[in-house]
């Protein structure tokens, strides 16, 4: 959870930008960019702010994320029909598999509550399918993990965001403030600059977090099966 305090942030940027009395740059308009940023950052990196959910299924093959949803993670466990007995596992494929080996996939004769394969594209990324179909009743709920749009912040909470995140919130802060007035020849260069750390500081926590994961210790490649 975010500790980090929304007040502490912008007061930072007001220091920076010599403003102490939000003339150029007001406080909504300040917060606003920070909100963006928080959105842009979870855009940018996944993984910044997710969330584990319980969802129910439809009947058929073809589901909807939550309204909240920005992109699927994974869909990691069958819960039964009540969403409270965890079950058999389900594993991603891809549509090729299935509309090679089993073309008829998508017909109510397969229907099966019990769910052992999903299907997911980025280019759709608020849909996903299951494999068997879901019948007209009795359908499964599954456990999914998906990207969330970060709820906006408030001046005298928090930011949404994990606290480690709060160097590049205000980096992007920066950006957008000096972009405003970008048609001086200082101010532009000022902005460039904020976006630069902005991006290296992203990319630097990309980095790090693939270096420490723990499916990179040993060698381990997720994709390639091993006996347990």
């Amino acid at each position: 959870m975010a500790t980090y305090q929304v007040d502490t942030l912008l007061n930072n940027a007001v220091v920076l930008l010599q403003d102490p009395t939000h003339v150029r740059w007001p406080l909504p308009e300040l917060l606003q960019w920070l909100n963006d940023g928080q959105r842009e950052i979870a855009a940018t990196k996944p993984n910044a702010w997710i969330r584990n959910a319980t969802i129910p299924l439809v009947p058929g093959t073809k589901q909807t994320l939550p309204a909240d949803a920005v992109s699927l993670i994974d869909i990691v466990r069958n819960a039964g029909t009540t969403g409270f007995i965890p079950g058999n596992s389900i594993r991603l494929v891809s549509r090729e598999i299935l509309d090679t080996q089993i073309p008829e996939w998508h017909t109510t004769a397969l229907a099966n509550a019990v769910v052992k394969h999903y299907v997911y594209s980025m280019l759709d990324p608020k849909t996903f399918y299951v494999y068997p179909p879901q019948p007209a009743t009795g359908t499964s709920q599954v456990d999914i993990i998906y990207v969330e749009s970060p709820p906006n912040a408030s001046i005298g909470g928090n930011i949404t965001l994990d606290s480690i995140y709060a160097p590049a919130l205000l980096n992007y802060v920066m950006f957008r403030a000096y972009s405003k007035d970008a048609e001086y020849a200082a101010n532009a260069e000022q902005a460039k600059a904020y976006l630069s750390m902005w991006t290296a500081q992203l990319g630097g926590k990309v980095a790090a977090e693939q270096v420490s994961s723990p499916t990179n210790i040993g060698g381990f490649n997720p994709n390639v099966p091993r006996k347990v």
